[in-house]
């Protein structure tokens, strides 16, 4: 189902209010200003059409439709990272205002190659701060997945240190090790710390950012990272030093970082994989998919960059670049990997949802049924499933599909949403507010337990060393 009826920037082409969705807000840049002639883009969520508007000299955009539904609302400016703004439900004669903000990425000159240390970083670290909404921008959706390829991109460099030798550390840090094993890390770095007043090297200096993160230090931590990158550029301390800045949300500063390593080491593909997260928490989903791509092109049989890639993929509003590709080599080399099948569906479905040809419908629908025969409690598949089966007109089979979501995953809120959608269309409005009830209550706790995680999150606060003087924070 298409939209219905459509407007643009203060236009209404229908003749009964009632029977409208409103969708309005304002686009800002991040000094507050307005931003004229951004190009704002409406979907449905589900639906491949879209209706697009042009901001207006005040920043303000309006869309009216006649019809209720879940969408998404992008906005997009040259020179601007995306602003994106999803998983708006509205209702017949209801008014939402969105009001997103565009972010433009600051521009690093630095030399790409190893980093050499006259060629500074253009950035620098000046502080830590408590959880202040600092660095997040886009929908909730996009801000939870940015902060989960954070976590997982630190998790690469426990399994890079698994599939180490053994030995791989010196000597002279053994005892340091032994009491990090323990988990008496501040024993390890008093140990580490000797070893260093002894002599000065990279591998110590490693080791007390690992253990300085440990101890909730972050700051001292990132320092250390980079004096050892300083005094051995190595693939490793690149890694180290750029996960750092990543995990505590300083992602510009993070790209920077491994698009250096990168260049350093070409052929490491978690660095590449890395970098992939970071560019998408600055807001450069198409980017960091090329960068996804070109980690699994790196490493074929390695799941983290097709897994990384399908996390990005099934957030963006519209179909990334190189994505469905990567996706079909993940499922066709690993058939067994519910979510290869899962991924690999999401990125068909894209492509597919807007076409009349049953075709894509059903290849995707088949990649689902595999995906949860492989896993039962992969309840995000069942959901999708569900999506698949109501955009066919198949409500029945979707109403089954959302409730087998919910039974596996009973705090999975989409399933709700959808369900609610369903019976809203059919008429059931009595479900449909239950089911709608249930939606938010999900999404209300899923909230705060995502703020409490962040609060307890020290931020960086980072100064661009071409930055005025006295617009430096304190």
């Amino acid at each position: 189902m298409g939209f219905s009826k459509a407007a643009a920037c203060e236009q209404n082409l229908s003749p009964r209010q009632s029977d409208n969705v409103t969708i309005e807000g304002t686009i800002r840049d991040t000094a507050g200003k307005p931003v004229a002639d951004a190009t704002v883009i409406l979907e449905e969520k589900h639906n491949a059409k879209r209706i697009e508007a042009k901001t207006n000299a005040d920043g303000n955009f309006v869309f009216t439709i006649g019809q209720a539904g879940t969408f998404t609302v992008v906005a997009r400016k040259t020179g601007f990272s995306d602003s994106v703004a999803d998983s708006l439900v509205v209702s017949l004669g209801e008014k939402k205002r969105v009001d997103l903000v565009l972010v433009a990425p600051p521009s690093f000159t630095a030399s790409p190659g190893t980093m050499e240390f006259k060629d500074e970083p253009s950035f620098t670290v000046a502080g830590v701060t408590d959880w202040s909404n600092l660095g997040l921008h886009g929908s909730a959706a996009s801000s939870k997945t940015s902060e989960s390829l954070a976590k997982e991109t630190s998790a690469l460099k426990s399994s890079e240190a698994e599939a180490a030798p053994a030995g791989g550390v010196s000597k002279r840090y053994q005892m340091a090790l032994a009491y990090r094993d323990k988990g008496d890390f501040s024993a390890a770095r008093q140990e580490v710390r000797k070893a260093l007043a002894v002599a000065d090297d990279a591998e110590g200096h490693r080791l007390l950012g690992e253990l300085d993160e440990q101890l909730n230090e972050p700051l001292e931590a990132v320092r250390e990272y980079e004096h050892a990158a300083r005094m051995d550029p190595t693939e490793q301390n690149y890694f180290e030093w750029g996960t750092e800045l990543l995990l505590h949300k300083a992602a510009e500063p993070a790209v920077e970082v491994f698009t250096r390593g990168s260049s350093a080491h070409p052929k490491s593909a978690r660095m590449r994989t890395g970098l992939g997260a970071a560019l998408y928490a600055s807001g450069s989903w198409e980017e960091a998919a090329r960068s996804l791509c070109a980690a699994s092109d790196l490493q074929p049989a390695d799941p983290a960059p097709y897994l990384f890639l399908g996390k990005i993929e099934k957030t963006s509003p519209s179909p990334l670049p190189c994505s469905e590709e990567k996706l079909a080599r993940f499922a066709q080399e690993q058939p067994g990997n519910a979510l290869a099948n899962f991924y690999y569906a999401i990125s068909v479905w894209k492509r597919e949802k807007g076409s009349e040809d049953p075709a894509g419908r059903k290849h995707a629908e088949t990649l689902l049924e595999k995906a949860v025969a492989i896993d039962p409690k992969l309840g995000e598949a069942y959901l999708q499933l569900g999506i698949v089966h109501s955009a066919g007109r198949d409500f029945e089979q979707a109403i089954r599909d959302y409730k087998k979501a919910m039974d596996v995953n009973p705090r999975l809120g989409e399933a709700h949403r959808e369900l609610g959608l369903i019976y809203q269309r059919t008429g059931d409005n009595a479900k449909s507010q239950q089911e709608f009830g249930a939606y938010q209550e999900i999404e209300k706790a899923e909230a705060a337990e995502r703020e409490r995680e962040r609060r307890e999150l020290r931020q960086f606060l980072i100064i661009l060393k071409d930055q005025p003087a006295g617009t430096q924070p304190r």
